[in-house]
């Protein structure tokens, strides 16, 4: 296989991963999908039976026309780990920044998960008690602080808003702790009436159809997504709420918003019966949630009902939080090799210290795993290189004879015993490993503002002097000049503007992807230089011994 075949087969294969994940995507079947909304609650104020049933009405912001929150006191909540503010309009989390996570490109700061300003992002998280004159996200609650700030001394934060009336007092709790990108959220609900009730509590988070969406050399996925045991993981897409929404019934997993990098996701307490949902909310809002009965409260009692709310960074420990989670990072058909990838390339890291170095020492393992592959599709392309001449002119004595061209072409290749297609199957074997890694690469988180050395400060974004790139195109002309030279003068042109074509590309790719695919190339070149070497040492031997 020459080098023109090889960069082909690695385009096209590229494009069918990313098609086929796409595809999926787009076309997997969701289950329980109800396709009609209903209006209102119900009008005697009994217990919701379905998700449809809350979503409409009760689910949706006080302006979906605008994208407006009712306004509210801001309550404002540091620890460790976060800053944010809570709205007392219904308990809402609705501004969540990452103490130890840097702006996205060009911004300064900390990174904001959450907002609710609808320029550019309109990012909220929400929860409340469906049933008669119960508080729901619309409800007015009072703190009895303005602010809240996680003491050096102390594990956890709790932050309290209630609500009461003649009948009923809630508390909605929210639980910070050290370290950790989870919060506890409890509704703590007092029945002070003469009656049973018979409430349910939801969960949501409303999001814009538009932010943190990925490039055209950069393709990521923002949208919902959900797990659970019986379902496994699945995403649904922001357009595909559109059309339908979601309504699954479950006693376990997850429900959120998933982007590059980070996820946010609703936890409810295992073993309970929870109600998946999706909504479209209109203007280009949308909302995932769950919803679950709480147990019947007798006059005179109270029920404490937890959920935990899952919000920050992808990174393979805090993905721990629940069954499932780690699936946020979504590797699609290349899991079960991209998983691995990570577990290796994060151990490296483990102990050098230094991402850009741990992706240079995982590429030399890889390409010490496949060396003797690699070394079998070299040997072929040498000795192909070596045949050149004698290719060249058997295809000008048979210029006008197909048949016969290609029967005088067999026949060297008996003679010489050589096999043209003996370089395809190492590189079969090896393509899906290598796509893995671009996809574990893409994906990282720890990479995200994660330096190498000099200029290379973030290995998730673009060199920004484009060093890597000009180095890897370099690479590639050096490769080009290695392998049979292509005998039709249109299929030479072409792999002389190849080199250049690919570097463009790799103009906009992040930073650790480039210098994986240059140490790479780097390690080919060695082995490919000393292969033809080899071969053509052999090659001028056979010749010097024919002329004796």
């Amino acid at each position: 296989m020459d080098i023109k075949r090889l960069i082909l087969f690695v385009v096209f294969s590229f494009s069918i991963m990313m098609l086929w994940d796409g595809w999926q995507t787009k076309n997997n079947p969701q289950p329980a999908l109800a396709n009609q909304a209903v209006d209102s609650m119900v009008a005697d104020a009994g217990v919701p039976q379905a998700a449809s049933t809350v979503a409409a009405s009760e689910l949706t912001v006080a302006d979906p026309a605008s994208g407006d929150l009712t306004p509210g006191e801001l309550i404002e909540v540091e620890t460790d780990l976060y800053q944010a503010k809570i709205s007392t309009v219904g308990g809402d989390l609705r501004h969540l920044v990452l103490n130890k996570h840097l702006a996205a490109g060009d911004e300064s700061g900390k990174f904001v998960l959450m907002d609710d300003v609808g320029q550019p992002m309109f990012y909220v998280a929400q929860s409340g008690l469906i049933g008669s004159a119960l508080p729901n996200h619309k409800t007015r609650f009072t703190s009895a602080a303005p602010r809240y700030s996680l003491n050096s001394d102390a594990d956890s934060l709790a932050v309290t808003l209630s609500w009461s009336n003649n009948d009923v007092m809630v508390d909605k709790i929210y639980t910070f702790h050290r370290g950790s990108y989870v919060i506890d959220v409890t509704h703590r609900i007092n029945n002070l009436s003469g009656n049973e009730i018979k409430p349910s509590v939801y969960y949501q988070l409303i999001h814009d159809g538009e932010s943190n969406q990925g490039s055209t050399f950069r393709p990521t996925f923002t949208g919902g997504a959900y797990y659970t045991e019986a379902d496994k993981f699945k995403k649904v897409r922001f357009t595909d709420m559109q059309d339908s929404q979601l309504s699954l019934k479950t006693k376990d997993g997850w429900i959120g918003i998933i982007q590059l990098y980070f996820a946010s996701a609703w936890i409810p307490k295992a073993g309970t019966s929870n109600e998946f949902y999706t909504k479209d909310l209109n203007n280009n809002l949308y909302a995932v949630g769950v919803v679950n009965p709480v147990p019947t409260i007798a006059p005179g009692t109270s029920v404490t009902v937890n959920a935990e709310l899952f919000s920050g960074p992808q990174t393979a420990a805090d993905l721990t939080a629940a069954p499932g989670l780690e699936y946020a990072v979504d590797y699609g058909m290349l899991t079960v090799i991209c998983k691995p990838l990570f577990w290796l390339l994060s151990n490296i890291h483990g102990f050098v210290g230094n991402w850009g170095v741990a992706i240079i020492l995982l590429t030399i393992l890889l390409k010490a795993a496949f060396f003797k592959l690699s070394a079998t599709s070299y040997r072929s392309m040498a000795q192909m290189r070596e045949m050149a001449p004698r290719m060249q002119a058997i295809k000008d004595k048979f210029v006008d004879d197909k048949p016969g061209l290609q029967k005088a072409m067999m026949e060297m290749y008996r003679k010489e015993k050589i096999n043209p297609l003996s370089g395809c199957l190492p590189i079969l074997v090896q393509i899906p490993v290598f796509i893995a890694l671009y996809w574990v690469l893409l994906g990282a988180v720890e990479l995200r503002h994660a330096p190498f050395f000099a200029w290379i400060t973030d290995l998730s974004a673009k060199d920004p002097y484009y060093i890597l790139p000009v180095l890897m195109g370099a690479s590639m002309i050096i490769q080009t000049y290695l392998n049979p030279a292509p005998t039709d003068p249109i299929q030479a042109k072409v792999m002389k503007i190849m080199p250049v074509v690919f570097s463009i590309f790799f103009f906009f790719f992040p930073a650790g992807l480039v210098l994986y695919w240059l140490v790479n190339n780097i390690l080919s070149i060695t082995q490919q230089w000393y292969i033809n070497k080899t071969i053509h040492a052999a090659a001028l031997a056979k010749k010097g011994s024919a002329k004796r």
